[in-house]
Protein backbone atom coordinates (compact mmCIF):
# COMPACT_ATOMS: atom_id res chain seq x y z
CA UNK A 1 0.00 0.00 0.00
CA UNK A 2 2.76 2.43 -0.94
CA UNK A 3 1.31 5.87 -1.64
CA UNK A 4 0.07 5.83 -5.23
CA UNK A 5 -2.87 5.00 -7.46
CA UNK A 6 -3.45 1.41 -6.34
CA UNK A 7 -3.44 2.34 -2.66
CA UNK A 8 -5.90 5.19 -3.22
CA UNK A 9 -8.24 2.93 -5.19
CA UNK A 10 -8.19 0.14 -2.59
CA UNK A 11 -8.66 2.65 0.22
CA UNK A 12 -11.70 4.15 -1.50
CA UNK A 13 -13.11 0.68 -2.16
CA UNK A 14 -12.72 -0.47 1.46
CA UNK A 15 -14.36 2.74 2.72
CA UNK A 16 -17.14 2.69 0.13
CA UNK A 17 -18.49 -0.85 0.44
CA UNK A 18 -21.72 -1.06 2.44
CA UNK A 19 -20.78 -2.47 5.89
CA UNK A 20 -24.32 -3.86 6.25
CA UNK A 21 -23.60 -6.20 3.34
CA UNK A 22 -19.82 -6.67 3.29
CA UNK A 23 -17.40 -7.46 6.10
CA UNK A 24 -13.99 -6.41 4.75
CA UNK A 25 -10.58 -7.44 6.05
CA UNK A 26 -7.59 -5.77 4.39
CA UNK A 27 -4.34 -7.75 4.38
CA UNK A 28 -1.27 -5.82 3.21
CA UNK A 29 2.45 -6.32 2.75
CA UNK A 30 5.45 -4.20 3.66
CA UNK A 31 6.38 -1.09 1.68
CA UNK A 32 9.94 -0.59 0.43
CA UNK A 33 12.10 1.67 2.59
CA UNK A 34 12.03 4.35 -0.13
CA UNK A 35 8.22 4.44 -0.24
CA UNK A 36 5.62 6.09 1.95
CA UNK A 37 3.01 3.79 3.50
CA UNK A 38 -0.41 5.15 2.48
CA UNK A 39 -2.23 3.51 5.40
CA UNK A 40 0.13 4.84 8.03
CA UNK A 41 0.63 8.36 6.65
CA UNK A 42 -2.62 9.29 4.90
CA UNK A 43 -5.51 6.79 5.17
CA UNK A 44 -5.11 6.33 8.92
CA UNK A 45 -8.84 5.59 9.33
CA UNK A 46 -8.65 2.23 7.51
CA UNK A 47 -8.01 -0.88 9.66
CA UNK A 48 -5.61 -3.46 8.24
CA UNK A 49 -3.44 -6.46 9.05
CA UNK A 50 0.18 -6.15 7.94
CA UNK A 51 2.18 -9.22 6.90
CA UNK A 52 5.82 -8.16 7.28
CA UNK A 53 7.14 -11.08 5.22
CA UNK A 54 4.99 -10.05 2.23
CA UNK A 55 7.40 -7.81 0.33
CA UNK A 56 7.99 -6.67 -3.25
CA UNK A 57 11.41 -8.23 -3.65
CA UNK A 58 11.63 -11.90 -4.56
CA UNK A 59 13.02 -13.95 -1.68
CA UNK A 60 12.36 -17.67 -1.32
CA UNK A 61 12.52 -17.55 2.48
CA UNK A 62 10.33 -14.45 2.88
CA UNK A 63 7.83 -15.59 0.25
CA UNK A 64 7.44 -19.02 1.86
CA UNK A 65 6.94 -17.33 5.22
CA UNK A 66 4.38 -14.95 3.70
CA UNK A 67 2.53 -17.91 2.16
CA UNK A 68 2.39 -19.59 5.57
CA UNK A 69 1.17 -16.46 7.35
CA UNK A 70 -1.43 -15.77 4.67
CA UNK A 71 -2.68 -19.36 4.89
CA UNK A 72 -3.02 -19.12 8.67
CA UNK A 73 -4.97 -15.85 8.44
CA UNK A 74 -7.23 -16.92 5.60
CA UNK A 75 -8.08 -20.26 7.21
CA UNK A 76 -9.15 -18.30 10.28
CA UNK A 77 -11.16 -15.74 8.27
CA UNK A 78 -12.77 -18.26 5.87
CA UNK A 79 -13.71 -15.51 3.38
CA UNK A 80 -16.50 -15.93 0.86
CA UNK A 81 -14.40 -13.89 -1.57
CA UNK A 82 -10.67 -13.33 -1.84
CA UNK A 83 -9.89 -10.27 -3.94
CA UNK A 84 -6.17 -9.81 -4.64
CA UNK A 85 -4.39 -6.74 -5.99
CA UNK A 86 -0.81 -6.45 -7.35
CA UNK A 87 1.38 -9.31 -8.57
CA UNK A 88 3.01 -10.73 -5.41
CA UNK A 89 -0.19 -10.62 -3.33
CA UNK A 90 -2.08 -12.02 -6.31
CA UNK A 91 0.32 -14.94 -6.61
CA UNK A 92 0.54 -15.93 -2.94
CA UNK A 93 -3.07 -15.12 -2.08
CA UNK A 94 -4.52 -17.15 -4.92
CA UNK A 95 -2.16 -20.07 -4.29
CA UNK A 96 -3.34 -20.22 -0.68
CA UNK A 97 -7.00 -20.09 -1.74
CA UNK A 98 -6.53 -22.74 -4.45
CA UNK A 99 -4.79 -25.09 -2.02
CA UNK A 100 -6.78 -24.51 1.17
CA UNK A 101 -10.05 -22.62 0.50
CA UNK A 102 -11.95 -24.47 -2.24
CA UNK A 103 -15.26 -22.67 -1.55
CA UNK A 104 -13.77 -19.17 -1.65
CA UNK A 105 -14.39 -17.22 -4.86
CA UNK A 106 -11.16 -15.78 -6.25
CA UNK A 107 -10.88 -12.38 -7.95
CA UNK A 108 -7.70 -10.72 -9.13
CA UNK A 109 -7.36 -7.14 -10.35
CA UNK A 110 -4.73 -6.18 -12.89
CA UNK A 111 -4.09 -2.49 -12.24
CA UNK A 112 -1.49 -2.84 -14.95
CA UNK A 113 0.76 -5.76 -15.77
CA UNK A 114 4.40 -6.83 -15.65
CA UNK A 115 4.59 -7.75 -19.33
CA UNK A 116 6.42 -4.62 -20.44
CA UNK A 117 8.91 -2.21 -18.90
CA UNK A 118 9.65 -3.95 -15.59
CA UNK A 119 11.87 -6.98 -16.25
CA UNK A 120 14.06 -8.68 -18.83
CA UNK A 121 12.35 -10.72 -21.57
CA UNK A 122 13.14 -13.98 -19.76
CA UNK A 123 11.71 -12.82 -16.43
CA UNK A 124 8.66 -11.37 -18.19
CA UNK A 125 8.09 -14.74 -19.87
CA UNK A 126 8.24 -16.50 -16.49
CA UNK A 127 5.76 -14.05 -14.94
CA UNK A 128 3.45 -14.46 -17.94
CA UNK A 129 3.43 -18.26 -17.59
CA UNK A 130 2.62 -17.90 -13.88
CA UNK A 131 -0.31 -15.56 -14.64
CA UNK A 132 -1.59 -17.90 -17.36
CA UNK A 133 -1.69 -20.76 -14.84
CA UNK A 134 -3.27 -18.70 -12.06
CA UNK A 135 -5.94 -17.29 -14.39
CA UNK A 136 -7.29 -20.80 -14.95
CA UNK A 137 -8.01 -21.05 -11.22
CA UNK A 138 -9.40 -17.52 -10.80
CA UNK A 139 -13.17 -16.95 -11.03
CA UNK A 140 -13.04 -13.34 -12.22
CA UNK A 141 -10.22 -11.23 -13.65
CA UNK A 142 -10.64 -7.46 -13.46
CA UNK A 143 -8.66 -5.27 -15.84
CA UNK A 144 -8.31 -1.62 -14.93
CA UNK A 145 -8.48 -0.49 -18.53
CA UNK A 146 -9.27 -1.87 -21.98
CA UNK A 147 -5.67 -2.03 -23.17
CA UNK A 148 -4.59 -3.89 -20.04
CA UNK A 149 -7.23 -6.53 -20.84
CA UNK A 150 -6.17 -6.70 -24.50
CA UNK A 151 -2.49 -7.12 -23.59
CA UNK A 152 -3.24 -9.92 -21.13
CA UNK A 153 -5.55 -11.77 -23.53
CA UNK A 154 -2.91 -11.45 -26.24
CA UNK A 155 -0.45 -13.55 -24.19
CA UNK A 156 -3.06 -16.08 -23.06
CA UNK A 157 -3.80 -14.83 -19.54
CA UNK A 158 -7.42 -15.95 -19.10
CA UNK A 159 -10.24 -16.02 -21.60
CA UNK A 160 -12.61 -13.27 -22.68
CA UNK A 161 -15.38 -14.73 -20.51
CA UNK A 162 -13.39 -14.27 -17.28
CA UNK A 163 -12.71 -10.56 -17.69
CA UNK A 164 -14.47 -7.48 -16.51
CA UNK A 165 -13.15 -4.00 -17.26
CA UNK A 166 -13.67 -1.68 -14.31
CA UNK A 167 -12.47 1.89 -14.35
CA UNK A 168 -11.04 3.33 -11.14
CA UNK A 169 -13.16 5.96 -9.45
CA UNK A 170 -12.32 9.01 -7.38
CA UNK A 171 -14.48 11.24 -5.24
CA UNK A 172 -15.09 14.76 -6.47
CA UNK A 173 -12.17 16.95 -5.39
CA UNK A 174 -12.12 20.21 -3.50
CA UNK A 175 -10.80 22.67 -6.08
CA UNK A 176 -9.10 25.78 -4.73
CA UNK A 177 -8.87 29.10 -6.59
CA UNK A 178 -5.60 29.21 -8.54
CA UNK A 179 -4.49 32.39 -6.78
CA UNK A 180 -4.99 30.85 -3.34
CA UNK A 181 -3.26 27.59 -4.28
CA UNK A 182 -0.22 29.38 -5.71
CA UNK A 183 0.06 31.65 -2.71
CA UNK A 184 0.04 28.60 -0.41
CA UNK A 185 2.85 27.00 -2.44
CA UNK A 186 4.78 30.22 -2.92
CA UNK A 187 4.38 30.12 -6.71
CA UNK A 188 4.28 33.09 -9.08
CA UNK A 189 0.83 34.06 -10.34
CA UNK A 190 1.93 34.99 -13.86
CA UNK A 191 3.88 31.81 -14.67
CA UNK A 192 2.75 28.63 -16.46
CA UNK A 193 3.21 25.45 -14.43
CA UNK A 194 3.34 21.83 -15.57
CA UNK A 195 2.73 19.20 -12.88
CA UNK A 196 4.21 15.71 -12.56
CA UNK A 197 2.80 13.44 -9.84
CA UNK A 198 4.13 9.94 -9.34
CA UNK A 199 6.67 7.61 -7.79
CA UNK A 200 10.23 8.52 -8.75
CA UNK A 201 11.00 5.06 -10.03
CA UNK A 202 12.26 3.77 -13.37
CA UNK A 203 8.91 2.68 -14.81
CA UNK A 204 7.63 6.27 -14.43
CA UNK A 205 10.65 7.55 -16.39
CA UNK A 206 11.46 10.78 -14.55
CA UNK A 207 14.61 10.87 -16.68
CA UNK A 208 12.38 11.32 -19.74
CA UNK A 209 10.60 14.14 -17.90
CA UNK A 210 13.87 16.00 -17.37
CA UNK A 211 14.95 15.45 -20.98
CA UNK A 212 11.62 16.91 -22.10
CA UNK A 213 12.11 20.04 -20.02
CA UNK A 214 15.72 20.34 -21.14
CA UNK A 215 14.39 20.58 -24.71
CA UNK A 216 11.80 23.17 -23.66
CA UNK A 217 14.52 25.21 -21.97
CA UNK A 218 16.64 25.16 -25.13
CA UNK A 219 13.59 26.37 -27.08
CA UNK A 220 13.16 29.18 -24.54
CA UNK A 221 9.60 28.04 -23.72
CA UNK A 222 8.51 29.79 -20.54
CA UNK A 223 7.18 26.99 -18.33
CA UNK A 224 8.04 25.74 -14.85
CA UNK A 225 7.89 22.15 -13.60
CA UNK A 226 6.43 20.94 -10.29
CA UNK A 227 7.41 17.39 -9.25
CA UNK A 228 5.31 15.68 -6.59
CA UNK A 229 6.46 12.25 -5.45
CA UNK A 230 9.24 10.23 -3.88
CA UNK A 231 11.15 7.03 -4.59
CA UNK A 232 14.55 5.50 -5.14
CA UNK A 233 15.43 7.96 -7.94
CA UNK A 234 14.70 11.08 -5.90
CA UNK A 235 18.33 11.97 -5.17
CA UNK A 236 19.55 11.37 -8.73
CA UNK A 237 16.68 13.42 -10.17
CA UNK A 238 17.38 16.26 -7.74
CA UNK A 239 21.06 16.23 -8.70
CA UNK A 240 20.21 16.19 -12.39
CA UNK A 241 17.84 19.15 -11.98
CA UNK A 242 20.63 21.18 -10.37
CA UNK A 243 23.09 20.13 -13.06
CA UNK A 244 20.76 21.17 -15.91
CA UNK A 245 19.55 24.28 -14.06
CA UNK A 246 15.96 23.52 -15.02
CA UNK A 247 13.10 25.73 -13.72
CA UNK A 248 11.64 23.03 -11.46
CA UNK A 249 10.64 22.40 -7.85
CA UNK A 250 10.60 19.03 -6.10
CA UNK A 251 7.81 18.99 -3.51
CA UNK A 252 8.14 15.39 -2.29
CA UNK A 253 5.03 13.51 -1.20
CA UNK A 254 2.05 15.78 -0.63
CA UNK A 255 -0.73 14.45 1.63
CA UNK A 256 -3.29 16.94 0.32
CA UNK A 257 -2.80 17.16 -3.44
CA UNK A 258 -5.72 19.57 -3.96
CA UNK A 259 -3.35 22.53 -3.66
CA UNK A 260 -0.86 21.37 -6.30
CA UNK A 261 -3.57 20.33 -8.77
CA UNK A 262 -5.36 23.65 -8.26
CA UNK A 263 -2.12 25.56 -8.84
CA UNK A 264 -1.09 23.83 -12.08
CA UNK A 265 -1.92 24.60 -15.72
CA UNK A 266 -1.38 21.08 -17.12
CA UNK A 267 -0.19 17.62 -16.11
CA UNK A 268 2.43 15.40 -17.73
CA UNK A 269 2.94 11.63 -17.43
CA UNK A 270 6.12 10.11 -18.88
CA UNK A 271 5.72 6.41 -17.98
CA UNK A 272 6.80 3.33 -19.93
CA UNK A 273 3.76 1.44 -18.65
CA UNK A 274 0.47 2.40 -16.98
CA UNK A 275 -3.01 1.05 -16.42
CA UNK A 276 -5.74 3.67 -16.07
CA UNK A 277 -3.69 6.23 -14.18
CA UNK A 278 -5.43 7.79 -11.17
CA UNK A 279 -3.17 10.80 -11.51
CA UNK A 280 -4.58 11.47 -15.00
CA UNK A 281 -8.13 11.08 -13.71
CA UNK A 282 -7.50 13.40 -10.78
CA UNK A 283 -5.91 16.02 -13.02
CA UNK A 284 -8.96 15.81 -15.31
CA UNK A 285 -11.24 16.41 -12.33
CA UNK A 286 -9.36 19.65 -11.74
CA UNK A 287 -9.80 20.65 -15.39
CA UNK A 288 -6.15 20.23 -16.38
CA UNK A 289 -5.20 19.26 -19.95
CA UNK A 290 -3.07 16.11 -20.08
CA UNK A 291 0.14 15.13 -21.84
CA UNK A 292 1.05 11.44 -21.63
CA UNK A 293 3.02 8.74 -23.35
CA UNK A 294 0.69 6.43 -25.27
CA UNK A 295 1.13 3.35 -23.08
CA UNK A 296 -1.11 0.79 -21.37
CA UNK A 297 -4.67 1.99 -20.83
CA UNK A 298 -3.82 5.69 -20.71
CA UNK A 299 -6.00 6.17 -23.80
CA UNK A 300 -9.06 5.35 -21.68
CA UNK A 301 -8.50 8.72 -19.96
CA UNK A 302 -6.56 10.84 -22.42
CA UNK A 303 -8.49 11.35 -25.65
CA UNK A 304 -5.86 12.61 -28.08
CA UNK A 305 -6.46 16.14 -29.32
CA UNK A 306 -9.56 16.38 -27.10
CA UNK A 307 -8.64 16.10 -23.41
CA UNK A 308 -4.93 16.37 -24.08
CA UNK A 309 -2.17 14.75 -26.11
CA UNK A 310 -0.96 11.16 -26.39
CA UNK A 311 2.64 11.03 -27.54
CA UNK A 312 5.37 8.58 -28.42
CA UNK A 313 7.96 7.71 -25.74
CA UNK A 314 10.04 10.59 -26.98
CA UNK A 315 11.12 13.71 -25.06
CA UNK A 316 10.88 15.68 -28.29
CA UNK A 317 7.28 14.57 -28.91
CA UNK A 318 6.35 15.41 -25.33
CA UNK A 319 8.04 18.79 -25.55
CA UNK A 320 6.10 19.53 -28.75
CA UNK A 321 2.80 18.78 -27.01
CA UNK A 322 3.64 20.86 -23.94
CA UNK A 323 4.75 23.75 -26.13
CA UNK A 324 1.36 23.80 -27.89
CA UNK A 325 -0.41 24.15 -24.56
CA UNK A 326 1.99 26.79 -23.25
CA UNK A 327 1.41 28.92 -26.34
CA UNK A 328 -2.40 28.57 -26.31
CA UNK A 329 -4.13 29.27 -22.95
CA UNK A 330 -7.57 28.97 -24.59
CA UNK A 331 -6.73 25.46 -25.82
CA UNK A 332 -5.77 24.55 -22.26
CA UNK A 333 -9.22 25.63 -21.08
CA UNK A 334 -11.04 23.72 -23.83
CA UNK A 335 -9.10 20.48 -23.28
CA UNK A 336 -9.37 20.80 -19.50
CA UNK A 337 -13.14 21.20 -19.68
CA UNK A 338 -13.46 18.16 -21.98
CA UNK A 339 -11.39 16.07 -19.58
CA UNK A 340 -13.43 17.18 -16.59
CA UNK A 341 -16.67 16.12 -18.30
CA UNK A 342 -15.19 12.72 -19.20
CA UNK A 343 -13.94 12.13 -15.67
CA UNK A 344 -17.40 12.86 -14.27
CA UNK A 345 -19.01 10.39 -16.67
CA UNK A 346 -16.62 7.42 -16.44
CA UNK A 347 -14.44 7.72 -13.36
CA UNK A 348 -16.73 8.53 -10.44
CA UNK A 349 -16.26 6.86 -7.06
CA UNK A 350 -19.96 5.86 -7.05
CA UNK A 351 -19.56 3.93 -10.29
CA UNK A 352 -16.48 2.05 -9.05
CA UNK A 353 -18.16 1.05 -5.77
CA UNK A 354 -21.29 -0.06 -7.60
CA UNK A 355 -19.30 -2.18 -10.08
CA UNK A 356 -17.49 -4.02 -7.28
CA UNK A 357 -20.57 -4.40 -5.07
CA UNK A 358 -22.57 -5.96 -7.88
CA UNK A 359 -19.74 -8.33 -8.72
CA UNK A 360 -19.32 -9.47 -5.12
CA UNK A 361 -23.06 -10.00 -4.66
CA UNK A 362 -23.24 -11.90 -7.92
CA UNK A 363 -20.53 -14.29 -6.80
Amino acid sequence: MNTGGVAVLIGNLVRGLDPKIFEVTLLVGLCDSTEEDYLEKIATDIPFIKILSLQKRISLFSDMKAFSELRKLLLKLQPDILHTHTSKAGLLGRLVAIASLPKTKRIHTFHGHLLDGYFSKMKSLVFTKIEVSLAKKTHVLIAMGNQVKADLLNVGVGGEDKYKVFFPGLKNPSVKPTVQAREELGLALGETYCLFVGRLTQIKRPDRLLETFEILKKRNIQIKLLIVGDGELKESINNRLSELKLPAQMLGWVADTSTVFSAADMLVLTSDNEAVSLVLIEASQYGLPLISTHVGSVADVVIDNSTGYLTQKSPTAMADAIEKLVRDPELRKIMGAAGKARASQYFSLERMISDHSNLYKGL
